[in-house]
C-alpha cells in the first residue's frame, strides 16, 4: 500500500492565529512538517515560538485557524494525542527533590505505561542518555547538560511519534549541544519527528527544514541551502585596517542592508539587483578615504537569510502594509 502525500505530513496549519488582548502573538501561520525529520522555528525571543508549539500540543486554544497533527484536530483531540508526542519545555520540569530514578518512574506513571514494559523503558533510557551513574542523584543538583539528558529520557518514556523541544539547550555549554543534537538525529533515523524551538543559528543550520518568526508571523521557510540560496539581498565580505569606522560609513550606504564585524571582517548585505556588490562597496568606502584590504562576494548563510527576511517585514511594517 502507498503512502499519500497527506501521509507524509506530521503537523499541518492554516490561519492558525493566536491573540492576547490587543497582542498578536501568532499571525495566519501556515505550516507543513514532514514526517522523520527535524523542524526548526527560528526567532528571537517574542517572535511567537513557544506559543505555536503550545497550540500544536493542545496546551493553548488558537484565536483562529486549524491544526492537524498526527491526523488528530487540535485543540478537540488533544486528549487523544497526549500519548503520541512528547514535550521538553526550555525550564526544567521534572523535580528537583527527587532523584533521577524516582523522576523517570514518576515519568512512567504519568505516561501510563504498562507495568510489562516499564521497567525496560526505563532501562534504555538510562543507557541511552548515559544516566547510570546519576540514578541516585537528586536531579536539582545536576548540571545543566545532565538535566536536558534526564529531561528529553523522560519526555521519550512513551516512544511518541513526534517531540516537540522549546529551546532545549539553552542553558548547556556547546560539548553538550552537540552531543544532544546527535541524540536527535538517532531518535529521527527511527521514525521521530522533531520540533525545536531555537534561537542558535548554528542549530538551525543543522535542521532539515526550518520556518522564521518575525512578532508572529511567518518570514520565510524551506531547508537553510533553498532559503540561502532565495535570499532578497546579496553579501559582500570586506577586508578593513579599521573595519569599525568602516562599518559605520557601510551602514549610511542607501544600498547597504546591515553590517555585522566577524572578527577582523564585516559582513555586508546589500541590495539584491545591484549589477556589481564589490565594486559599489568598494566605491563608497574608496569615497570616504578608506583603502580596502580585501572585498568579495560571498555565499549567504543563514544569519544572513535571518536578518534580511526581518529587514524586510519590517520595512512593509513601516510601510503600513
Amino acid at each position: 500500500m502507498t503512502s499519500s502525500p497527506q501521509d507524509d505530513i506530521a503537523i499541518r496549519t492554516r490561519g492558525l492565529s493566536k491573540r492576547f488582548g490587543a497582542v498578536r502573538a501568532v499571525e495566519n501561520l501556515d505550516l507543513d512538517i514532514t514526517r522523520s525529520q527535524i523542524f526548526g522555528f527560528l526567532g528571537p525571543n517574542g517572535s511567537g515560538k513557544s506559543t505555536t508549539i503550545r497550540m500544536l500540543c493542545g496546551l493553548l486554544t488558537p484565536t483562529s485557524g486549524d491544526i492537524d497533527v498526527l491526523g488528530h484536530d487540535i485543540p478537540r483531540d488533544a486528549e487523544a494525542l497526549k500519548q503520541k508526542v512528547g514535550y521538553m519545555t526550555q525550564k526544567f520540569s521534572l523535580f528537583d527533590d527527587m532523584t533521577v530514578a524516582e523522576n523517570l518512574r514518576f515519568m512512567a506513571d504519568i505516561y501510563t505505561l504498562p507495568r510489562r514494559l516499564r521497567s525496560g523503558r526505563i532501562d534504555e533510557a538510562v543507557e541511552r542518555y548515559r544516566l547510570e551513574r546519576l540514578l541516585g542523584q537528586f536531579a536539582g543538583t545536576l548540571s545543566g547538560g545532565q538535566k536536558q539528558r534526564l529531561a528529553l529520557g523522560a519526555s521519550m518514556l512513551h516512544q511518541p511519534e513526534l517531540l516537540f523541544l522549546d529551546e532545549p539547550t539553552s542553558a548547556v555549554d556547546p560539548e553538550n549541544r552537540r552531543a544532544f543534537w546527535e541524540i536527535l538525529f538517532d531518535l529521527v533515523a527511527e521514525g521521530t519527528t522533531i520540533l525545536v524551538s531555537t534561537h542558535y543559528m548554528d542549530e538551525a543550520e543543522r535542521c532539515h527544514a526550518i520556518a522564521i518568526l518575525d512578532l508572529g508571523v511567518l518570514v520565510a521557510s524551506g531547508t537553510p541551502a533553498q532559503l540561502a540560496s532565495d535570499i532578497h539581498a546579496r553579501v559582500v565580505q570586506v577586508e578593513a585596517e579599521s573595519p569599525r569606522p568602516v562599518a559605520k560609513l557601510l551602514d549610511r550606504q542607501p544600498f547597504v542592508h546591515s553590517t555585522a564585524q566577524i572578527g577582523s571582517s564585516l559582513r555586508v548585505l546589500v541590495d539584491h539587483d545591484l549589477d556589481d556588490p564589490v565594486a559599489a562597496t568598494r566605491r563608497a568606502a574608496g569615497d570616504a578615504g578608506f583603502t580596502l584590504r580585501g572585498c568579495e562576494a560571498v555565499r549567504a548563510n543563514l544569519e544572513d537569510v535571518f536578518v534580511s527576511a526581518t529587514q524586510e517585514r519590517k520595512a512593509k511594517r513601516d510601510a503600513g502594509e
